[in-house]
């Protein structure tokens, strides 16, 4: 990822009305090269009369439903809709349900609580189901346009504890710490994922069963056989700025049928939420382009990389002068707690920290400049600069960017080692601190 030098101004919390935007909402002809096209090869063409006449209708049907899914309310009343997203039960999952609004808000407190049924999300038993949405971050919607709405939310019980997928609320107690508040910690994250054919489940671009040629020229590559899932990736892109995502770049990954978008800099709780909300555009526009999106690690064995959401991150400290002593000391920490991060890090891990593809090995921590083998890296304007940010390398694609956050934060800020373990831990990465 690009070297971070701002962070975003712009809140998550926050919409934008209308009227100052010139984007229009996500229509049904950015996905023709996705979907529609596949639908009228051949109309003209077929012999059998019947046929024509069937995809006749079925492309006026389609018009139909494009005209009704692009209608404009806004002129006809006031009120908006509002999907309400929240985490499913394996905690990678994303549900969401819509709900009228009786006018347009700016803000997730005017919107009000709701509930879904737990016990079918895995998150609540039947006989006690009721799991409560907290609106928590608001995004415009690509989709509907106008003043809809995408709104985060998190999970309680109907006490009002948090239920034990609801990760948000942990990280924003860390991120509420007046410690933390002070050091105003930046995040870039760097969301890797991989594009797969719908059935088969196997990447998108390869001939299925087999295996294209080896990695080399995909990474940023432009070709139709280089190439796969352009128009996805554009598309989201597209979607997450107009949405009020603060993303920031995006790119063909080294394995044919991967990608990375990155998100940031954004601050504090801030970044999960954009994560989140990207995601779940990614999910939407894959289900659109009858695609399925795999945030597995290491989707394909062998010689293949895997897909990880490296994490950029700095404190007000670290891009101050002097702040690469202040990163040092920060890796120093998070050496000490190498097993507590990887264990939050993403399930299946393991099969892509393996020291190869640009990798660590799980088990080892380790830290260089401009060394993408490494557990963490540093960049060489960091070093020259004498300031900067660093790299964590170890979340997986599949990460809970609420927990990577805040757990960087927490060992980094708040949690301090012996000083007896700080000099055995420098004396082994070689740090001198």
């Amino acid at each position: 990822m690009a070297h971070i030098t701002a962070p975003s101004v712009q809140c998550q919390v926050r919409v934008v009305p209308t009227s100052s935007f010139t984007a229009r909402p996500m229509t049904a002809k950015l996905w023709n090269s996705l979907l529609l096209n596949q639908r009228k090869k051949g109309t003209s063409r077929s012999s059998a009369r019947f046929r024509v006449l069937a995809l006749q209708s079925e492309s006026s049907t389609v018009n139909r439903l494009k005209d009704l899914l692009n209608l404009d309310i806004t002129p006809y009343t006031d009120k908006i809709i509002a999907e309400y997203i929240w985490i499913g039960g394996s905690g990678i999952d994303l549900r969401s349900k819509s709900r009228t609004i009786s006018k347009p808000v700016k803000h997730p407190s005017e919107l009000p609580k709701w509930n879904y049924d737990g016990s079918s999300t895995g998150q609540a038993p039947g006989e006690d189901s009721e799991v409560i949405l907290y609106p928590q971050a608001i995004f415009k919607d690509p989709f509907r346009g106008g003043n809809n709405i995408l709104v985060i939310c998190d999970s309680y019980t109907p006490a009002g504890e948090p239920i034990p997928t609801n990760k948000r609320h942990g990280a924003a107690e860390i991120f509420s710490s007046q410690k933390v508040i002070n050091e105003v910690p930046w995040y870039g994250i760097e969301q890797e994922y991989t594009l797969l054919q719908t059935n088969v489940k196997w990447p998108l671009g390869w001939p299925v069963g087999g295996y294209p040629g080896p990695q080399g020229p995909y990474y940023c590559g432009a070709g139709a056989d280089k190439s796969f899932g352009r128009d996805i990736s554009d598309a989201h892109y597209k979607a997450c700025l107009y949405a009020g995502i603060n993303i920031s770049g995006t790119n063909g990954e080294v394995m044919p049928g991967q990608w990375e978008y990155q998100v940031g800099p954004s601050v504090g709780i801030e970044a999960g939420d954009h994560i989140w909300c990207s995601r779940y555009i990614l999910e939407r526009i894959t289900e659109q382009a009858g695609v399925v999106l795999s945030l597995d690690p290491k989707p394909i064995e062998g010689d293949w990389n895997g897909a990880g959401c490296h994490t950029n991150y700095s404190t007000k400290s670290m891009r101050e002068d002097g702040g690469f002593e202040v990163i040092k000391k920060a890796i120093l920490n998070l050496s000490l707690r190498h097993e507590v991060h990887i264990s939050a890090y993403g399930e299946g891990n393991e099969r892509r920290l393996t020291g190869k593809h640009e990798t660590a090995s799980i088990d080892t921590f380790s830290w260089g400049v401009a060394n993408r083998g490494c557990s963490i890296r540093v960049g060489r304007d960091t070093e020259k600069n004498g300031k900067g940010y660093l790299e964590d390398r170890r979340p997986a694609s599949n990460m809970d960017p609420y927990v990577v956050t805040s757990l960087l934060a927490e060992t980094t800020i708040l949690w301090e080692p012996t000083l007896e373990a700080e000099a055995l831990a420098a004396q082994k990465l070689s740090l001198k601190v």
